[in-house]
């Protein structure tokens, strides 16, 4: 197995078990939404320092329910990651395409010798 197969094996089970572990360990089994994310946490430690605290903005819209939230949430992140893999990849085969336009060139491009050179010494 070549290094970057292990490493990439590696990788691909850290990152299972980073999804994983939270839900077999129980982690959150106590709050009432255990992985509600960042912004919920962020809103309910707010409102225990500062009980009247009133947000500066609101949001333009405002799902019905949390699946739909995350729904769209998970769009956004499909989205993003399509256009990074598009990104990678043109520049993938642009870079192919010159490798193999120079290597094209080098393959026709014909032998010269000294005794082939008219202006030669």
């Amino acid at each position: 197995m070549k290094r970057s197969t292990k490493t990439n094996t590696l990788l691909l089970l850290a990152v299972a078990a980073l999804a994983v572990l939270p839900l077999v360990l129980g982690l959150g089994d106590h709050k009432e939404e255990p992985f509600a994310g960042a912004d919920a946490e962020a809103e309910t430690a707010i409102t225990e320092i500062e009980p009247d605290y009133e947000p500066w903005f609101s949001p333009l819209y405002e799902p019905p329910s949390g699946e739909i939230e995350s729904a769209l949430f998970a769009l956004q992140a499909a989205l993003g990651a399509g256009v990074l893999a598009y990104y990678f990849g043109l520049r993938r085969g642009r870079r192919q395409g010159e490798e193999r336009a120079v290597a094209a060139t080098l393959r026709d491009a014909p032998v010269t010798t000294p005794r082939d050179d008219p202006e030669g010494d």
